[in-house]
């Protein structure tokens, strides 16, 4: 079984690799965005990762969660990727963090 220790410096570095993805209308990492409602590694260091996209008829709706699943699955440490999509609840201008806000010059 996993200590914490690890399974936090594994989704730290999850994170990491999911502020290298933008999606291609917003020049912000979808991150920021507020696109990727949770993280969490299992003791099998399987990444389950739980995301939403701007709206359901996003032009990178097939795209955006394969780029997210073999990049993340490349990620060292991680043996696997579990991505979710949803639109419960639904994504939101209000989801996007400071740093987000402040790159978009909404800050």
């Amino acid at each position: 079984m996993q200590n914490i220790e690890y399974k936090n410096m594994l989704s730290e570095r999850v994170v990491q690799v999911l502020k290298t993805i933008y999606d291609p209308e917003i020049p912000v990492n979808i991150y920021e965005l507020g696109l990727i409602y949770d993280i969490s590694i299992d003791n099998d260091s399987v990444a389950h990762i739980r995301m939403t996209l701007t709206s359901p008829n996003c032009p990178v709706a097939e795209d955006l969660p394969i780029e997210v699943h073999e990049k993340v699955k490349a990620t060292e440490g991680i043996t696997d990727v579990k991505v979710t999509l949803t639109f419960e609840p639904p994504w939101d201008r209000n989801m996007i963090s400071d740093s987000g806000l402040l790159e978009l010059g909404f800050l």
